[in-house]
């Protein structure tokens, strides 16, 4: 039968404060917004290259449904970093800091947490040399 999908393309994730998201993800991990629309409901919609991959990340601004609530653990991203430490040093000069870890996995990996403007987890995994 082949494929019945082609691609992955993008994961949207709604947020309450989108200049605000899109700044964190900017200036946090180095994404670049590829391009910016509303929707024909009226959504604005903001949608992140992420570096070395074809999937995107789209940022979704739509008041009529309400307040953003993010769920605890309800769901991540994951980004790879070539080194924990100078993450860690990165981001604490943007005054974030880790929700949790850095933690060494059993496979050797490093791996830890930063949190979004909505509360929506962000894993950093620096993997073995």
């Amino acid at each position: 039968m082949g494929n019945i999908v082609s691609k992955f393309l993008h994961t949207r994730m709604r947020v309450s404060n989108l200049e605000e998201t899109v700044k964190f993800y900017q200036t946090v991990f180095g994404l670049e917004v590829s391009r910016r629309h509303e929707s024909p409901r009226g959504s604005k919609l903001v949608f992140l290259a992420v570096p070395n991959s074809d999937e995107e990340i789209e940022l979704t601004y739509f008041p009529g449904s309400g307040p953003v609530e993010v769920q605890e653990d309800l769901m991540h991203l994951a980004f790879e970093v070539d080194d924990m430490n100078k993450f860690a040093d990165h981001i604490k000069g943007l005054e974030y800091e880790f929700s949790d870890g850095p933690t060494l996995s059993s496979s050797g990996s490093t791996f830890a947490f930063v949190d979004a403007p909505e509360g929506y987890e962000v894993e950093v995994i620096e993997k073995p040399k």
